[in-house]
């Protein structure tokens, strides 16, 4: 498969191939699923956290002797049982997400991309150079593309400080360094526009 390259101000330049081991495998719905799912778990902050009985301060003296008093033999004030006393299965710090084996995350990642590909929604730029962080350059490169108030994620190779930091203010679209792209950005994006440099590391990576 061939896509056209188109240069930062929107003209056509060339083309570029794509590897068919990367852009046209038969997509796998259930991994892609199972991936999505638990990449949005690990989000997850998981820090929610509550006492026990032996977290909460106090309660080191026993509160009357055993028996003789008539009233119910207790050890501790922190009992759960009493006011102020420890929580009962409270919630503790955890990562909700789960381990998912390498070969099923490339399966879920090759599966994206070669929807992508077959749904035509790839643009490749020549390369994307900017002199200061603009946002304005941005929107322009994106109209001159036609794709406009679309989600746009932009793969490069490298750390493209200035296009990373003129991507924030616009809401629908995203920047990555193509190796670190997740599923998650890949499912969520209308379009992958990604410079020459991004196509040839990720094909290198994975062909």
């Amino acid at each position: 498969m061939n896509l056209r390259l188109y240069s930062q101000e929107g003209q056509e330049i060339g083309s570029v191939e794509l590897k068919p081991e990367i852009f046209e495998v038969e997509p796998n719905p259930a991994v892609v699923h199972q991936y999505v799912v638990n990449y949005l778990a690990r989000q997850r902050k998981g820090n929610a956290a509550t006492k026990t009985r032996s977290d909460v301060r106090g309660g080191g003296r026993k509160p009357w002797r055993q028996k003789g008093t008539g009233r119910a033999r207790v050890g501790t004030i922190r009992s759960p049982l009493w006011r102020g006393g420890g929580t009962v299965f409270g919630p503790h710090p955890r990562n909700y997400g789960s381990r998912i084996p390498k070969r099923m995350k490339r399966i879920a990642l090759l599966s994206l991309f070669s929807d992508k590909a077959r749904s035509e929604r790839i643009k490749v730029l020549d390369r994307i150079e900017m002199d200061k962080i603009k946002t304005r350059e941005v929107v322009g490169i994106l109209s001159r593309l036609d794709v406009s108030d679309q989600k746009c994620l932009f793969l490069d190779e490298g750390k493209n400080e200035k296009l990373d930091l003129s991507c924030r203010n616009l809401q629908k679209v995203k920047y990555s360094r193509a190796i670190l792209a997740n599923g998650y950005d890949l499912i969520n994006a209308d379009w992958l526009i990604f410079t020459k440099a991004g196509l040839d590391k990720i094909q290198e990576v994975f062909g």
